[in-house]
């Protein structure tokens, strides 16, 4: 299995919504045109490709200078625990090197919280940060 990687905006929708819906981010999936202008918006979506086949997405928000913020992370799931996440991960910690605050907001579960914590993120929780979230 070769995976390859581009640093692009242009998904199909039906890429996008299988993708998607594999991980049960159907939140996302029910308002298809807020999606996809989501995507456009953003400042850097890296893809992970495997043939035509779309197999992982991250994408980041953000000045780009002082902050980002990595709105997505996925990857199908009988790809994950392949090295696809870290690679997608590693190629924004990358892109960004040299900005300051580089946030994310997730789920609380164990393996994510390993996931996250082997590419040098540290909790809010277990510091001196603290974090606010507003959800419609």
């Amino acid at each position: 299995m070769t995976i390859i990687y581009q640093q692009n905006k242009e998904c199909s929708e039906v890429d996008l919504k299988r993708l998607y819906d594999s991980v049960n981010w159907t939140a996302y999936t029910k308002d298809m045109p807020r999606l996809l202008k989501a995507i456009n918006q953003s400042l850097t979506v890296i893809t992970a490709w495997n043939d035509n086949e779309l197999v992982g997405l991250i994408r980041v928000v953000g000045d780009g200078q002082t902050i980002i913020y990595i709105q997505d992370i996925l990857v199908i799931d009988n790809y994950q625990r392949q090295g696809v996440g870290s690679e997608l991960l590693k190629m924004v910690l990358l892109t960004y090197d040299d900005v300051r605050q580089k946030i994310l907001l997730t789920n609380d579960a164990p393996d994510v919280r390993r996931f996250y914590e082997k590419h040098g993120f540290a909790s809010c929780d277990k510091g001196e940060l603290v974090s606010f979230a507003k959800f419609n």
